[in-house]
């Protein structure tokens, strides 16, 4: 894969709650220079400067990093964020609900935001290493049910871990082309990025862009 290729399935990252308004347009600038697909920041940091990111879409996190938020509070976030500018949203499952196997519940809360979101991208966020390979497609399965266009696999903050080949190429498996597939949480090299997209990955979410695509042979 070469260099432009890849990049345009990242979406460089910055989610760290001290990041600062100057960090982010350091993101953007850095963004623009790499030809990445989008950036992704933290809803406070919306709207976005005018004249950063041009031709970059921007996204950014929803019930995040917990998802243990109530429906209609993931709701009024992402319809705010795209108020504000965002053009795709990530938005966090309620764990929970995938851990006792309530899925109609789970599409509830996915169907939410989608409802909300409007005609923005809609990534489904559910923490793959959290869960046993049949919750993984149980709630891949409940993110297409609710209307999302990727399920994306870790925010990155769980103490389970991030993305992993496996947990990709089963979420993968379960959407097939009907849905995205965001690989996320610890992807900081550029083997590990091209495994991920060799499982299925469509996009991958990651702050080290620069480093992975300099990796590239």
């Amino acid at each position: 894969m070469d260099r432009p290729t890849l990049a345009a399935m990242i979406d460089h990252t910055l989610l760290k709650p001290e990041a600062t308004v100057d960090d982010v347009v350091a993101l953007c600038e850095e963004a623009t220079d790499l030809g990445v697909a989008a950036v992704c920041v933290s809803p406070s940091m919306l709207p976005i400067t005018e004249g950063l990111g041009v031709g970059i879409d921007i996204c950014t996190v929803i019930g995040f990093p917990s998802g243990a938020h109530q429906p209609a509070v993931k709701a009024h976030e992402a319809e705010g964020a795209v108020d504000a500018g965002a053009t795709e949203v990530d938005m966090v499952i309620n764990l929970g609900l995938a851990m006792a196997g309530e899925w109609l519940a789970l599409q509830d809360d996915i169907g939410a935001v989608r409802a909300a979101a409007g005609s923005a991208l809609l990534k489904v966020i559910i923490e793959s290493a959290a869960l046993s390979d049949d919750q993984i497609v149980a709630a891949c399965r409940a993110a297409e049910t609710a209307g999302a266009d990727y399920v994306k696999t870790s925010t990155g903050f769980h103490p389970c871990g991030g993305a992993s080949v496996e947990a990709v190429r089963l979420m993968a498996q379960t959407v097939g082309d009907r849905l995205g597939v965001k690989a996320s949480g610890g992807i900081r090299d550029a083997a590990t990025a091209l495994a991920m997209v060799d499982a299925g990955a469509t996009r991958i979410g990651c702050s080290a862009s620069r480093a992975i695509l300099e990796g590239l042979s």
